[in-house]
């Protein structure tokens, strides 16, 4: 019985292997890509520039060193939504 199962599910698999369409689930993942890598960058971005505007306000005497600090990590965290859509291209380009 177990046998007759396995040969079952064995030739289920083989069957859905060959169904399978590479070039859509490339397009699927370079959607999942760019529009995580995008949304984690946003909420990145909110994090931190809300953050410098608070440490801003706390001591407006440390405004340049906040102000340094905050572009260096809204550089950092735009590239990652940049790695995001060069994968996303690198998805879209395989075949």
């Amino acid at each position: 019985m177990l046998a007759v199962l396995a040969a079952a599910t064995a030739e289920a698999a083989v069957e859905a292997a060959q169904q399978i369409n590479l070039p859509a689930l490339a397009k699927l993942g370079a959607g999942l890509a760019a529009g995580l890598g995008t949304l984690g960058a946003g909420v990145g971005i909110g994090i931190v520039f809300g953050k410098s505007i608070e440490s801003a306000a706390r001591q407006p005497e440390a405004l340049p060193l906040v102000q340094r600090l905050m572009f260096m990590g809204f550089a950092l965290v735009e590239a990652q939504a940049l790695y995001a859509l060069v994968i996303a291209f690198m998805l879209l380009a395989a075949k």
